[in-house]
């Protein structure tokens, strides 16, 4: 801060309120309400300005005069608020706790009170940072918003996520590896860390991750297991599964310190403490989520696997599919369950046709209950929860009469709610507004006070017409009328030539020259009414808003329940819409290690074809018995990649519980999926593409089982040909002959080298992917075929990209004497792979060994000139340009 509080006398009252606040949280940017406004000052005015685009005032301020000073309306907190967070600031919103009128009123006339005492009362309502969010505004509706703990234990690392703006509560623990591929599947938007550990984090998980730094007291077991124990009211926590997770729980009650520490502490929809579960679900690390574009395409104008497949209807189920993308299952059963829905939904569409209408109505159940633990619903909101139980009701029903045991399940779990659903039938209007400040929220006939209050409101002008009448016949004053003024409200006023009529009841309150007026016990109780009634009716709806929803957090639980099973059905749904429109087909899935996939096609890729163009699709098939390794070559733009990738793909959609792009399909049960494709962000760290391209090639040989896929697509492109040729050769050779780790392997290269491995290796099979050659042109048919290919046509692919001519022709007379000199390469034995590279007089070939190629280049240049043509001038300038080429000297 600019600004520092050792001159804090000479500050303004406000300013000085302002500092003291600020000093509660100095890392988080404040947003002080000061009237209509939330303003901001100083060093936190300027970071408000830039992100906001708001513009930068100077304020006077007493001693701060000068200060800095950015600010907007309260009502627009909603789209600046986002904008902060996620620009990965920490906000502290500072609000009035009193009514600047009732404040005023209340010191009226009050001697000896200080400039502080005047002051409007202010505190820090809520911190909002990254990873602890509520808004709608703030919150993507089909991600998840998580914040994770770190916890460095002594023999494993403990991590712990939370989606506060859900619920959804999950620790485990193990090695840093599977934390940082935890970290890389959750995404979380925050993660808090031991501050004293700040090197270790760094070294582990990088420095991408927005993070918070927390006090070591914070991570003790002891400290957590109490902030734990106390939130779940329970004497274990065995009935959660997680006891046994020393270090995931250190890192879950660090997350609950965290939201003491941001004041978020009504979080009883905070409920359970799921465990992570390893072993159930297909390990994939971050490379292989980024290179298969499961949840983001590489290009801005391509597609993930994500977009292609999420029909989904309600925004927790896009959440759940999400995840269940990241986390392919890897148990038969359960894969199988998913996989009889899909085809259940095929063959009953009446049933189809009920969910997916029902599902419309449903909204986001899961936020919406959420926000009612905090006290943060809306009217409208509660409403949306009503038309969402009142469509569980036929879903249920449909459910426990579907011919499918896992939907009479699900139908089994859900619970109506009748008894809530009822009650905000009976207690909101149908249509009420956004706020309950607004008023006209709770329903006609639920209370009689209000609906009093209201009809005083309302038909006020009605009920004094009511008395003028009535009095006007009781008294005989036949010219009466009801009247009101500032001075003392309501009045009767009687014309002089009837003021023998008035009762001895009356009040007289004013003379005039022609009448007299008066006040009556009743009409004074009146105007108290009628006075008072909007603010009283807008205090009772608050009161009675209130306690509805104090009420339906005892609901919490059942409807957390309702809300999943609802995404998962959605999910479900969405597999079945997909996989209809796209002609996929059920694939069979079952624990050999048998891959069989007949006709395959590109999920993403065949959506994208241009119009009139079809997919063409390929078979594979891998084993661990005759066909473990496929070595594919083929030139670049061939289809290669397209082809491993697919191959990942489809395997994964089956272990997801869905239809697959093929003719027929079968599965034997994955549980890692590696790939090496490209190089990875670790470029920017300074690493280069081979080191790269090691390190991630030596995490998957370190990991790799005899039940998990591995593809490997031009390995070794950062390096030397021959030493590319020599690891990729080692490394196959590895996966085929190490004893628990012969995974399934698909190997593109454009190596033709290791085409020599067939002979060698017995499951190892040669393909290529199929071009023709007409009349020196090339045409990828894309099609896959037995045996290698003799030569890559990268030249070829060199000339359509548009590269100068005589750079073409030269590229291919030295790839003749390259091939010519290199006749040998790849006669390598089994085992002496070090002779791989070399010609037959073991000297490593050396471009340079070939004639000179400066004389080369000359030879072109004068064969390219066309001498018929040639001016005088023309040919001293190609001249100067040869002896250029010679010297390196311009003439």
């Amino acid at each position: 801060m600019h600004q520092s509080q050792s001159s804090n006398n000479t500050l303004t009252p406000m300013m000085r309120q302002f500092f003291s606040m600020k000093a509660k949280h100095p890392d988080a940017l404040l947003l002080f309400r000061c009237g209509d406004f939330y303003e901001t000052y100083c060093d936190d005015a300027v970071e408000a300005s830039r992100i906001l685009g708001l513009t930068l005032t100077r304020r006077n301020n007493g001693a701060s005069a000068g200060a800095e000073m950015a600010g907007f309306p309260h009502h627009a907190l909603d789209t600046y608020l986002p904008k902060l967070i996620r620009a990965g600031k920490r906000v502290a919103i500072c609000d009035q706790l009193e009514d600047p009128k009732k404040k005023r009123a209340m010191i009226k006339g009050r001697k000896g009170l200080t400039e502080m005492d005047k002051m409007v009362k202010r505190g820090i309502t809520e911190l909002v940072t990254p990873g602890v969010a509520m808004s709608d505004n703030v919150l993507n509706y089909k991600e998840n918003n998580f914040l994770a703990a770190v916890h460095f234990g002594k023999a494993s690392c403990g991590i712990s996520f939370l989606d506060i703006s859900t619920g959804e509560f999950l620790t485990g623990q193990g090695s840093y590896d599977y934390v940082e591929k935890l970290i890389g599947n959750f995404s979380p938007k925050e993660v808090l860390y031991d501050k004293t550990r700040r090197k270790d984090f760094e070294q582990y998980f990088g420095t991408k991750l927005t993070v918070f730094e927390l006090d070591d007291w914070v991570f003790t077991e002891q400290t957590a297991r109490q902030k734990l124990l106390k939130h779940f009211g329970t004497k274990s926590l065995k009935g959660f599964g997680v006891e046994h997770l020393k270090d995931g729980i250190v890192a879950s009650g660090a997350i609950m310190q965290y939201l003491e520490l941001t004041q978020h502490t009504n979080i009883n929809h905070i409920t359970s403490l799921k465990r992570l579960e390893e072993e159930k679900y297909v390990r994939m690390d971050k490379f292989t989520i980024r290179s298969l574009e499961l949840l983001q395409p590489m290009q801005e104008d391509g597609k993930s696997l994500l977009d292609v497949i999420d029909r989904t209807i309600t925004p927790m189920g896009g959440r759940l599919l999400r995840r269940w993308m990241v986390f392919p299952l890897k148990d038969v059963r359960h894969i199988n369950d998913r996989l009889d829905v899909v085809e259940y939904f095929f063959k009953a569409p009446d049933f189809r046709q009920v969910i997916d209408e029902q599902l419309h109505r449903v909204g986001d159940l899961e936020r919406i209950i959420s926000k009612v633990a905090v006290g943060r619903v809306t009217p409208r909101e509660v409403v949306q929860l009503k038309t969402a139980l009142q469509a569980i009701q036929p879903i249920k029903s449909a459910c426990l009469y579907a011919n499918n045991g896992s939907l009479k399940r699900l139908g089994e779990q859900m619970n109506l709610c009748e008894s809530l659903r009822d009650r905000i039938e009976k207690e909101i209007q149908p249509d009420p507004p956004q706020l309950v400040s607004k008023g006209d929220v709770i329903a006609e006939g639920f209370s009689t006070e209000l609906d009093q209050l209201r009809h005083i409101s309302r038909g006020g002008k009605d009920y004094l017409l009511e008395i003028q009448q009535r009095e006007a016949e009781k008294t005989g004053i036949t010219s009466l009328k009801v009247g009101y003024n500032n001075v003392f409200g309501y009045y009767l006023e009687v014309r002089n030539t009837f003021k023998d009529h008035v009762p001895a009841d009356w009040i007289r309150k004013q003379t005039l020259a022609q009448a007299e007026r008066y006040i009556t016990p009743e009409l004074k109780q009146y105007e108290e009414k009628i006075l008072g009634a909007d603010e009283k009716i807008l205090e009772l709806e608050a009161q009675l808003f209130s306690e509805l929803i104090v009420d339906m957090q005892e609901f919490i639980p059942q409807i957390q329940i309702n809300a999943n099973i609802l995404a998962h059905i959605d999910c479900v749904l969405s597999f079945a819409k997909v996989s209809e429109d796209n002609a996929y087909v059920r694939p069979v899935v079952d624990d050999t290690t048998v891959l069989d996939i007949r006709q395959g096609r590109h999920a993403v890729i065949e959506t994208q074809m241009p119009l009139g163009e079809r997919y063409v699709p390929n078979d594979v098939y891998l084993d661990t018995e005759k066909q473990q390794v496929m070595m594919i070559t083929g030139p670049n733009m061939a289809g290669k990649s397209a082809l491993l990738r697919q191959t990942a793909l489809i395997v994964l959609l089956a272990q997801m519980g869905c239809f697959v792009p093929a003719e027929s399909a079968r599965v034997g049960l994955v549980d890692k999926i590696f790939t090496r494709v490209g190089a990875s962000d670790n470029l920017s760290l300074g690493e280069s593409t081979f080191m790269v391209e090691m390190t991630e090639a030596a995490d998957i040989l370190n990991n790799v089982s005899s039940h998990s896929l591995v593809l490997f697509d031009e390995l070794g492109r950062g390096t030397s040909t021959y030493d590319g040729i020599s690891i990729a050769w080692a490394i196959v050779e590895y996966l085929h002959e190490h004893r628990g780790s012969q995974a399934r392997t698909l190997f593109a290269t454009h190596y033709h080298e290791l085409n020599e491995m067939e002979k060698h290796f017995q499951r190892i099979k040669n393909y290529n992917v199929a071009v023709k050659e007409i009349g020196g042109k090339v045409i990828f048919l894309r099609k896959l075929t037995p045996g290698g290919s003799e030569h890559s046509f990268g030249i070829h692919v060199a000339e359509i990209a548009g590269m100068p001519r005589s750079i073409v022709r030269r590229a291919n007379e030295v790839l003749k004497e390259l091939e010519a000199d290199n006749a040998e390469v790849g006669n390598a034995g089994k085992p002496k792979v070090e002779n791989i590279g070399k010609d037959h007089d073991g000297i490593q070939l050396n471009i340079f060994q070939l004639d000179d190629p400066v004389l080369k280049q000359v030879r072109d240049e004068i064969l390219g000139l066309d001498i018929n043509n040639l001016t005088p001038v023309d040919a001293l300038n190609k001249l100067n340009e040869i002896k250029k080429i010679v010297t390196g000297k311009s003439y």
